[in-house]
C-alpha cells in the first residue's frame, strides 16, 4: 500500500486514474432563511440518490456520502459554550474547521499541535476544540477500519484580516500550511489527516459512508439548531477506483459527477502557470500555499483546488466556472459578442477542464450548477411556490405536490443554473453571464493584443520542395512505402484519414527487431466504462480544433497582454504558415511576439551519448533564449545531413515542454515543431499532447507534391496539401473524442 492508502501502481491499476461518477443534488431556499427543514430535505434527497452511490463486497461499507452546509451558528455556538469556548457574536468574525485526524494519540496530538501553531502563527486566535459526536455502529469493518478521528477546530479572526474575505483567504493559507507540513513530517497515521472544510460561512459533514449512514453517523445532522438556507449532498461511485473518508464530496465549494478526462494536461499546465502568479489579495501568502493542486486527490478535488484558489483571488464563483468548464463558443453563431470575446480572452490564459462533467458548486451564499459541454450527464431542477430549489441528478429525489410545483427543468450542455440567496432569486443563464462578460472590455483587448495568423504578412521568403531530395529525407526519416501509398496519398486525396483493420498483426514496437519510430511506442487511451466517446460528426458544434502559441500571463489578476498570443485555426501548419511565424521578430505586426528557431539534431556518429548531449544543450537553450525575451520558439529539424541526425521529434518536444514545466517557464512561451518526421494522425496527436502547440510536417508536403507530379495525386499541390491538413485535423479530434474530450486545447 501507498502512504496514501491505495495501492501501488500495478497491472491495469494506476492511482492516477480514480475518477468519480455519483450521485448529487442541492436543495435551498432561495430567500436564504435557514432551517432545520432543509438540512433534513438535502438527507432525504441523498438517501433517494443512494443506488447512484456504491458499496464494496460488504453492503455497510459504501464508497463515500457528504453534505454540504452553511455554518450553523447558534447551534455551534451553544457546543462551543458548552466546552468552555466563547465564540464572537458577529458571523464572520470566527470560523470552524472540520478535521480528520489520525487514531492513534502521538499522530492526532502532534497533528493538532500543527494546527494551533500554524493558526497563531497566521495571525489569528486558535479558541479551542470540539469532538464530533458519531456512531459508527452502522460502519463496516473496512470503513470503521480507516475511520479517522473527527473534531472541530475553532478559530478567531485576527487583526491582520480587516473582513470576512480577507479572514477566508487567511483560513485557506492556513490549512494549505498545515497540510504541507503534516505531508511532509513522520507522523504516524499522517495519512488520515484531511480537513474537510474551513471556513466562516460552510461546513462538510462526510465520510466512507452510504447515503443512509450519514445521517445516522453525524448526530449533529439530526438536532433541530442545525439550520442552513443550502444543503449540498453527493453520493459517490469510485469507478474502478478506491473509497476512502477524504475523498468522499462534497469538496469545499464542489460535487461533481463524471470524470475530467483532461486532468493529465489540465495538472501540467498548473503547475506550469504558479511561476507567473502574482495576487494583490493574497500578496506574499501566496508563496504559501503553493502547489496549488494536491495531486494525492481525485480528479474532483484537484478541480475544487483550483476553483478555489480563482475564486479566493478574487473572481466571483461563477466567473471561475465559466472559465474552467466553458460553453462551446467557437462555432456557436448565435452567442452574443460579449460572452465570445469573454471565452476567448479566458482561452488564452486556462484550456477547459473537459469531459462529461455535471457540477454543484456553492460558496455558502450562491449555490449553482452547470454542465459541462458534452451534456452527458443529467441534472433536473424543480422550483416551488414556497421558494424551493430541488436540483439533482435525476427527478423524484423528493416529494413534491405538483400543485407546488411553479416550475421544473433541466440543465442545458454548457449552461449555469445559480440561486443566490443573497438577491433571493434564480439568475438566469443569460443574465449572469451578460453581466460577468460585460466586466471588461474584452473585445477591445483582443483587437489590441490578440494576433490572428491571417493578419500576419506574407514571409519575404518560403521553403519550397525540394524533388531531388525527398527521397533522402523519407530514408532518414523512416517512411515506408505504405506511409506513402496508404496514408498519404489517400489524406491528400479525399480529405479524410484511410480506414483501416480493428485488428492488427503488427508487431509491437518494443519486441520487434526492425528500426521504429518513437511514435510507434505509444497506444492510444480510450474513454472509461462511465464515459461515452463524443459523437464527434454529430456534435460538430462542441468540438474545437483551433489553438493559439505564445505566452501566458498571470492567471490571477491577468492583464490586457495576456492575450498575447498567435490564434491558430489549426495545429497543423503549411510553410507558408510556418514561416508567418518564424519571422515575428517583436515588432508591431506581430504585436511583441518574437520569434527564434532552434535545430534538434546530433551528431549521428557519437551515437546515445551525443544524443543525450545534444538533448541537454536543446534545454539549455531554450532557457536562454526566454531569458532573451523570444517567446516563441520554433524545434527544427530541417538541417540535417550526412553527419548531423535528427532527434526523434517526440523527444525533442517533450524534453524541452518537461524541462519548462520544470524550471517554471513553460507558460513564457509557445513551442512549435518543424519536422519531417509526422506524417500520421497518431504521430500529431502525441506531439500535440506532449507540449507541441503547433506542426509543420514539411516532408509530408513534399510527399504530396512528388505524387501530384507524378500524377497520383489529382488536382493542384495547393489543393492537395489543404486536403491532408484536413484529414489530419478530423483524425485528432477523432482521437480525443474517443477520450470523452472536445477540444485540442484541452488535449494539448
Amino acid at each position: 500500500m501507498t502512504e496514501t492508502g491505495y495501492p501501488q501502481k500495478q497491472g491495469l491499476y494506476d492511482p492516477q486514474h480514480e475518477h468519480d461518477a455519483c450521485g448529487f443534488g442541492f436543495v435551498v431556499d432561495v430567500k436564504g432563511r435557514p432551517s432545520h427543514d432543509i438540512v433534513s430535505k438535502a438527507l432525504t434527497v441523498l438517501v433517494n440518490l443512494e443506488h447512484r452511490g456504491a458499496v464494496g463486497a460488504e453492503k455497510n461499507t459504501g464508497d463515500g456520502a457528504g453534505i454540504l452546509l452553511q455554518l450553523p451558528q447558534a447551534f455551534l455556538r451553544a457546543e462551543a459554550e458548552k466546552l468552555g469556548i466563547t465564540l464572537p457574536q458577529k458571523p464572520g468574525h470566527w470560523a470552524v474547521g472540520m478535521v480528520f485526524l489520525p487514531p492513534g494519540e502521538d499522530g492526532r496530538s502532534a497533528c493538532t499541535r500543527i494546527f494551533e501553531e500554524v493558526v497563531r502563527e497566521e495571525g489569528q486566535t486558535f479558541l479551542g476544540w470540539r469532538d464530533v459526536p458519531t456512531d459508527n455502529s452502522t460502519l463496516g469493518p473496512t470503513a470503521k477500519g480507516s475511520q479517522p478521528v473527527i473534531r472541530q477546530i475553532f478559530v478567531g479572526r485576527g487583526t491582520n484580516c480587516p473582513d470576512a474575505m480577507s479572514f477566508e483567504r487567511k483560513l485557506y493559507v492556513i490549512r494549505r500550511l498545515v497540510e504541507k507540513k503534516v505531508s511532509r513530517s513522520a507522523i504516524p497515521g499522517r495519512t488520515h489527516f484531511y480537513v474537510p472544510s474551513l471556513s466562516y460561512k460552510t461546513i462538510v459533514y462526510k465520510g466512507m459512508l452510504n447515503a443512509p449512514q450519514l445521517r445516522e453517523f453525524y448526530l449533529d445532522l439530526a438536532n433541530p439548531q442545525v439550520v442552513s438556507a443550502i444543503g449540498m449532498v453527493h453520493s459517490r461511485f469510485s469507478t474502478n477506483t478506491f473509497p476512502s473518508w477524504s475523498r468522499a464530496h462534497p469538496y469545499r465549494y464542489i460535487s461533481h459527477n463524471g470524470e475530467i478526462n483532461t486532468l493529465r494536461g489540465n495538472i501540467n499546465w498548473m503547475h506550469a502557470r504558479q511561476s507567473m502568479m502574482s495576487s494583490s489579495l493574497f500578496g506574499d501568502d501566496l508563496q504559501k500555499i503553493l502547489t496549488v493542486v494536491d495531486t494525492e486527490g481525485s480528479d474532483s478535488g484537484m478541480f475544487d483546488n483550483v476553483l478555489e484558489l480563482l475564486t479566493l483571488a478574487g473572481r466571483e464563483l461563477p466567473h471561475a466556472m465559466m472559465m474552467m468548464v466553458p460553453e462551446p463558443w467557437n462555432r456557436h453563431e448565435s452567442m452574443s459578442a460579449a460572452k465570445k470575446a469573454f471565452y476567448e480572452f479566458h482561452s488564452c490564459l486556462m484550456e477547459p477542464w473537459d469531459g462529461p462533467a455535471s457540477i454543484a458548486f456553492t460558496d455558502g451564499i450562491r449555490v449553482g450548477a452547470v454542465l459541462d459541454r458534452n451534456g452527458l450527464r443529467p441534472s433536473r431542477y424543480y422550483v416551488t411556490k414556497d421558494g424551493l430549489v430541488v436540483m439533482a441528478s435525476e427527478v423524484g429525489v423528493l416529494d413534491i405536490p405538483p400543485d407546488q410545483v411553479q416550475q421544473k427543468g433541466r440543465l442545458q450542455p454548457g449552461r449555469m443554473f445559480l440561486v443566490d440567496t443573497s438577491e433571493g432569486r434564480i439568475v438566469s443563464d443569460d443574465d449572469l453571464k451578460e453581466r460577468i462578460a460585460k466586466q471588461h472590455p474584452y473585445r477591445e483587448w483582443l483587437d489590441r493584443y490578440a494576433v490572428p495568423l491571417r493578419h500576419l504578412g506574407k514571409p519575404p521568403r518560403v521553403h519550397e520542395p525540394a524533388h531531388e531530395t525527398v527521397l533522402r529525407r523519407q530514408e532518414v526519416f523512416g517512411y515506408t512505402e505504405e506511409d506513402v501509398k496508404l496514408l498519404i496519398t489517400p489524406m491528400a486525396t479525399d480529405g479524410t484519414e484511410p480506414i483501416g483493420s480493428m485488428g492488427t498483426d503488427t508487431p509491437l514496437a518494443v519486441l520487434s527487431d526492425k528500426p521504429q519510430p518513437l511514435f510507434a511506442y505509444f497506444k492510444q487511451l480510450f474513454a472509461q466504462v462511465t464515459n461515452p466517446p463524443v459523437d464527434a460528426i454529430r456534435e460538430e458544434i462542441i468540438m474545437a480544433v483551433e489553438t493559439a502559441v505564445g505566452p501566458e500571463g498571470n492567471l490571477l489578476e491577468p492583464s490586457p497582454e495576456a492575450c498575447r498570443q498567435l490564434s491558430l485555426p489549426t495545429p497543423v501548419l503549411r510553410n507558408e504558415e510556418l514561416e508567418k511565424i518564424r519571422h515575428c521578430d517583436g515588432g508591431q505586426a506581430s504585436r511583441g511576439l518574437k520569434a527564434i528557431t532552434l535545430p534538434i539534431l546530433f551528431r549521428a556518429s557519437g551515437g546515445g551519448a551525443a544524443l543525450r548531449k545534444a538533448l541537454e544543450d536543446l534545454r539549455f537553450k531554450a532557457s536562454e533564449c526566454i531569458a532573451e525575451g523570444y517567446n516563441v520558439i520554433v524545434l527544427s529539424d530541417r538541417g540535417h545531413d550526412a553527419d548531423d541526425a535528427p532527434i526523434p521529434s517526440l523527444l525533442a518536444v517533450a524534453a524541452v515542454h518537461h524541462h519548462l514545466i520544470r524550471e517554471g517557464t513553460r507558460t513564457r512561451i509557445g513551442l512549435v515543431l518543424e519536422s519531417g518526421e509526422p506524417r500520421e494522425v497518431h504521430h500529431f496527436a502525441l506531439l500535440v499532447g506532449y507540449g507541441a502547440s503547433a506542426v509543420n510536417p514539411y516532408l509530408a508536403f513534399e510527399t504530396i507534391h512528388d505524387l501530384v507530379n507524378l500524377g497520383l495525386i489529382p488536382g493542384s499541390a495547393e489543393d492537395a496539401e489543404k486536403k491532408y491538413v484536413k484529414a489530419v485535423n478530423k483524425g485528432i479530434v477523432k482521437v480525443i473524442s474517443k477520450m470523452g474530450i472536445s477540444t485540442i486545447q484541452s488535449y494539448h
